[in-house]
């Protein structure tokens, strides 16, 4: 049996809605984020020494990391569901985006959550004033045009076409989604870029991801 080990408010949201797309079973365990921290618990140490989730065991292998999952599920039970034929371009694309999500995408909106958090944590009061700046100062001259930049490309991509490999909704589509989920809910993302947006509302609406959403609980990233 396939096991999902599901952290609240994670990528491994996306390892259901991939899961629910090829109509596999599986069952999950829950782990919550410290309310304080917001860091995984340390049970989660237990199925991979990192202590991070996405992680899949199935049949005593496991798995960690979205992109390795998602092709590990591809390849296992996909039967050549929700990849392109290998040699074509659109394969090539869909490998392209499926480590680009994670590679290159998610690298300055962590950023940006991680000096969000320095902006407005705690502190003493003469400290508070530089921290702020520092954080301004460095949102500013790089994380945000740096968010932009990856933004302006991705909307310029699907412009060439509805889904990120090609005219075929792909897993490809399952990885970028968090990325723009993220961005969407701290890095700008808006009707301004008018592909990114219509790609969100597509999958939104597909009865896969709902079925994820019901099954794994709230997701705050989608509020």
């Amino acid at each position: 049996m396939i096991v999902v080990h599901h952290l609240n408010n994670s990528r491994s949201q996306r390892v259901l809605w991939l899961l629910e797309e090829l109509g596999l079973e599986y069952e999950i365990v829950r782990y919550q984020r410290d309310p304080q921290t917001m860091l995984a618990p340390p049970e989660l140490k237990a199925i991979h020494p990192l202590g991070k989730s996405p992680v899949l065991t199935d049949h005593g292998v496991t798995v960690a990391e979205s992109g390795a999952i998602v092709e590990y599920l591809i390849e296992t039970y996909g039967n050549g569901r929700l990849v392109p034929p290998a040699g074509t371009e659109e394969r090539r694309r869909w490998t392209y985006f499926l480590h680009y999500a994670e590679g290159s995408a998610m690298a300055p909106l962590l950023m940006k959550l991680i000096f969000d958090r320095v902006e407005t944590s705690p502190a003493p009061f003469f400290v508070k004033p530089i921290a702020r700046g520092i954080a301004q100062k460095v949102k500013g001259s790089y994380i945000l045009p740096q968010i932009g930049m990856h933004l302006d490309y991705l909307e310029s991509e699907l412009g060439k076409a509805p889904w990120f490999a090609g005219n075929e909704f792909t897993a490809a589509d399952i990885q970028m989604s968090f990325p723009l989920e993220a961005a969407s809910a701290r890095g700008g993302l808006d009707e301004s870029r008018p592909n990114l947006a219509a790609f969100l509302k597509r999958i939104h609406s597909r009865p896969a991801f709902q079925r994820a959403l019901e099954r794994g609980g709230p997701y705050e990233l989608l509020k």
